[in-house]
């Protein structure tokens, strides 16, 4: 199981959210500094996430180009991703996968043709769940959707990737409950990355034991409750 480390970005600042709710968390400076932080310690693959855009308010897409070209490691990257035309610059610019969550709901054919043009490997889809219903538009609304449903048709789409987070331990380093992820894996063959509450080695244990192939850790690298290499280690 690969572990990525979260570089979350919100008005030029990598922070951790708790819950994805802004005025939440904490700010953890440079997400340049931030992100080549781990590349020194180990990690060969980030998580980038833009939320601003994907809360509806502005972007931080330069700082994004910028961080994807003088970092030199592979990254799937997301947050507001709502047309092909994003999706395709943030490839051009050396994003490895761009992930679409609510385009991928309200949208599905701007999914589609991305995995026609670049292939459906550097194509990530997000089932964020708060509630135990979907999430989108920044985890601020829900809609009625079934799980499973959603994560059989991308797969029959094309999509080479899922990423499921459970919202509602986001952020919060209280454990990750593994029935869902486990019921997602029961249900589709492609890759699962899991986001959303990791706290400790056990929580990796349990995360690489369901049969994830990757693991987003967020907060409780920042703030020390777990190291990367560590991390690493348990996950293979």
């Amino acid at each position: 199981m690969l572990v990525v480390p979260s570089v979350d970005i919100l008005d030029g600042e990598c922070v951790q959210l708790v819950g994805g709710k802004p005025g939440t968390g904490k700010s953890y400076g440079s997400p340049i500094v931030a992100a080549q932080r781990w590349v020194k310690e180990g990690a060969s693959y980030l998580h980038i996430i833009d939320l601003n855009a994907a809360m509806g308010a502005g972007d931080n897409l330069d700082l994004i180009r910028k961080l994807l070209s003088e970092v030199n490691v592979k990254a799937q990257v997301g947050g507001g991703i709502r047309s092909l035309e994003k999706a395709m610059n943030l490839l051009r610019w050396g994003a490895d996968k761009v992930i679409f969550g609510t385009a991928a709901i309200q949208w599905p054919t701007i999914v589609k043709e991305a995995i026609e043009l670049v292939g459906g490997e550097r194509v990530m889809v997000a089932l964020d769940v708060r509630g135990g219903k979907l999430s989108i538009e920044g985890w601020r609304t829900q809609v009625e959707y079934s799980i499973i449903e959603l994560a059989k048709k991308f797969e029959d789409m094309g999509v080479g990737s899922l990423l499921f987070t459970n919202v509602d331990v986001e952020g919060k380093m209280k454990g990750i409950p593994t029935d869902m992820i486990r019921t997602i894996l029961r249900s589709v063959k492609i890759p699962l990355f899991v986001a959303g509450g990791v706290a400790s080695l056990e929580d990796v244990r349990a995360v690489r034991d369901a049969g994830a192939a990757g693991l987003v850790i967020g907060r409780a690298l920042y703030e020390g409750k777990i190291k990367l290499k560590q991390a690493t280690e348990v996950a293979k």
